[in-house]
């Protein structure tokens, strides 16, 4: 028979592996998750959330109608369409996608436009295409957003709508954001601006 002294050890050595010992194993082969793999892409292309100019574009959603009016370079009554339109922010709240429907002497016309902003920059830049063309119209500002309302500029692309054409539109809301006015004024031969087209929505049930 083995002593007393060797009975206790063997039996603590017992409680000790039953117990705090089984504790440890335990905890050995529990491993921690795995940390989430970089984002390699945002190495080269950082990611950039909404900015201000995100805040303008989101009072811009929603259902309206639409009133085009055409002045002719030329001079004489403007040529007019109507519409609707239907205005949402897309991709997590960083672009505006505008969807048009024009109707003019009986015939539909379809159009959308693209706008985002970079807070970087604090530049706008906007791409437009419809059902009359194969181009697009690019357009993009020149100073930083005043927090009031868009001033875009014709960029020349090739092939693009009005290559060649200097052009500014100006973009605001008005009537506690029950319009929204769209306004392009084009450099005529005097070297002056004069308005060549107007886009008139009215929010429908306000």
């Amino acid at each position: 028979m083995r002593p007393a002294t060797e009975r206790i050890a063997a039996i603590a050595c017992a409680v000790f592996l039953s117990s705090g010992g089984a504790a440890v194993l335990v905890g050995q082969e529990t491993k921690a998750p795995a940390p989430t793999p970089k984002d390699v892409q945002a190495q080269f292309e950082p990611p950039a959330g909404p900015g201000a100019g995100q805040e303008l574009l989101k009072k811009f959603e929603g259902q309206w109608t639409v009133e085009r009016n055409f002045y002719p370079p030329s001079g004489g009554p403007p040529r007019k369409a109507t519409g609707d339109c239907t205005q949402k922010m897309v991709q997590d709240g960083r672009f505006l996608q505008s969807d048009f429907t024009f109707v003019q002497d009986g015939k539909a016309s379809t159009g959308t436009g693209i706008s985002g902003f970079d807070p970087k920059s604090g530049l706008f830049t906007t791409f437009w295409f419809d059902s009359r063309s194969t181009q697009f119209s690019v357009r993009q500002s020149k100073e930083p957003f005043d927090g009031k309302q868009i001033v875009l500029y014709s960029v020349s692309l090739q092939g693009s709508h009005g290559e060649g054409h200097s052009s500014r539109t100006v973009s605001f809301l008005e009537d506690e954001g029950r319009r929204l006015i769209h306004r392009q004024y084009n450099v005529g031969p005097d070297g002056k601006e004069h308005v060549l087209m107007e886009l008139i929505l009215t929010r429908k049930g306000a």
